[in-house]
């Protein structure tokens, strides 16, 4: 059988491609410049629980030619690790961003969030991304690193550039990433130091370094690694999909409708704006060894791109794929699975489940308000800026 063939190299790419849907009804998978792109939602859900492939992103900077601090720190990080030592790096950092933890730190949640939409309620416009999404981020993730939420600015914009690593125009940006890498890393080094000093004694930062003397030993290095990877991970997440899940709502104003009369369905509705527009459009694999899967010779070393955008979309598993937040549906890839699953998962989802509580408590008829600009629509993608109008609700 002859595979369609797609190509992500392109910065017009788009998972949400009407190319997409065809070369999914033809294959589960596609070739592209880069390997195998997996498009179904049954062999996306197997491969990401295949023990023949590893973490496939450990090769992105070598494969775009990236060098430099953030390359180096990359191929370290966790996301690029395997077997036992990427087991005690998931043991140090799982405990650490438990749910009872993140759950003690929700009042404080809610408060950057009830502050944050205090100014909103003043006017009936706004540039959503600077003016919520990301102070609402990276003040919450100053609550997590113990740290003042007047830093918010500088946390928020260094991950905010740490993600032009992931985009497929990325070797344009080599300079911005490698520079916030490395402030990055100079923070984290001195939150070590005030967890070793006495300083913080309960922070996420404090919780790993506690969690790292039950597990074994790391450097100061390797711990520095941690932090930045979940600083990363944290901000990036939640400011872009919070940006894509108001595009999602102005495009569907009856679900925004839904939401406002029925706060309960918050929780579902994050999971179905991650279905229907994810800042992480897929993840990769790389396969260790030489195998055979559904028909599909793959040889050692092939990349597969597991299209978790796609998957979502996939009309095999659900009877209507209309956005709706009301739906029960399957579980989505959203935050990858496996050994690899997303370990902040619960933290991304509890602070923006918060965000959407907040503003749709008086926010209504939200509209755009001029052109928003977005990353590319594929990879890891977001709105840069968007402007909306809305109607308070007093």
């Amino acid at each position: 059988m002859t595979l369609p063939h797609l190509n992500i190299s392109d910065p017009n790419f788009s998972t949400r491609s009407v190319e997409i849907e065809k070369a999914r009804s033809h294959s589960f998978c596609a070739t592209t410049p880069f390997g195998l792109a997996i498009l179904r939602y049954k062999e996306v859900g197997q491969l990401l629980r295949d023990r023949r492939l590893r973490q496939g992103s450990y090769a992105w900077p070598e494969k775009n030619g990236l060098t430099g601090s953030f390359g180096d720190f990359w191929k370290r990080s966790v996301i690029g690790q395997e077997g036992g030592y990427h087991k005690k790096l998931r043991d140090i950092l799982v405990p650490s961003l438990s749910q009872d933890f993140i759950y003690s730190l929700t009042p404080e949640f809610e408060s950057i969030a009830n502050n944050l939409c205090e100014n909103l309620k003043k006017k009936n416009s706004c540039e959503f991304m600077s003016e919520f999404a990301k102070p609402f981020a990276g003040q919450a993730m100053c609550i997590l690193l113990g740290l003042n939420k007047k830093e918010w600015k500088i946390i928020c914009q260094d991950a905010s550039d740490l993600g032009l690593a992931m985009g497929v125009e990325c070797k344009l940006n080599e300079n911005i990433f490698n520079s916030a890498y490395e402030r990055l890393a100079d923070l984290a080094q001195g939150l070590i130091k005030r967890v070793r000093s006495g300083e913080d004694e309960t922070s996420f930062v404090a919780r790993l370094y506690f969690q790292m003397s039950k597990v074994g030993g790391l450097s100061d290095l390797e711990l520095s690694d941690l932090i930045v990877i979940s600083i990363f991970g944290g901000v990036d997440t939640t400011r872009s999909q919070l940006g894509l899940g108001i595009m999602t709502f102005i495009k569907y104003p009856d679900e925004w409708v839904k939401l406002r009369n029925d706060k309960s369905l918050a929780s579902n509705a994050f999971d179905e704006l991650i279905r229907e527009r994810p800042t992480t459009t897929w993840v990769t694999r790389e396969a260790n060894q030489d195998f055979e899967f559904s028909g599909v010779n793959i040889n050692k070393g092939t990349t597969l791109h597991l299209l978790v955008h796609s998957s979502s979309r996939d009309p095999i598993w659900q009877d209507s794929p209309t956005f709706n937040i009301s739906a029960k549906r399957k579980k989505h890839f959203g935050f990858g699975g496996g050994s690899h699953h997303c370990v902040g998962h619960f933290m991304a989802k509890s602070d923006s489940v918060i965000a959407l509580l907040a503003l749709s408590s008086f926010m209504k008829k939200i509209q755009h308000d001029g052109e928003a600009t977005l990353l590319p629509d594929s990879g890891n993608t977001s709105p840069i800026t968007l402007p909306i109008k809305y109607a308070v609700n007093y």
